[in-house]
């Protein structure tokens, strides 16, 4: 993946769907755990200075 590759919001919001859900099974919540780590923040901020 290159590096200005990001998870779509779209995905990221199922992947945090799966993860909320306790039945979800843990090879799916880690391949939706590794989605969110690749989506773009949420947050306001301009991030770090």
């Amino acid at each position: 993946m290159g590096r200005n590759e990001k998870t779509s919001p779209k995905v990221a919001s199922k992947a945090s769907k799966l993860l909320s859900n306790p039945k979800t099974p843990k090879a799916v919540k880690s391949v939706a755990a590794s989605a969110l780590t690749q989506a773009p923040n949420k947050g306001k901020g301009k991030g770090k200075k």
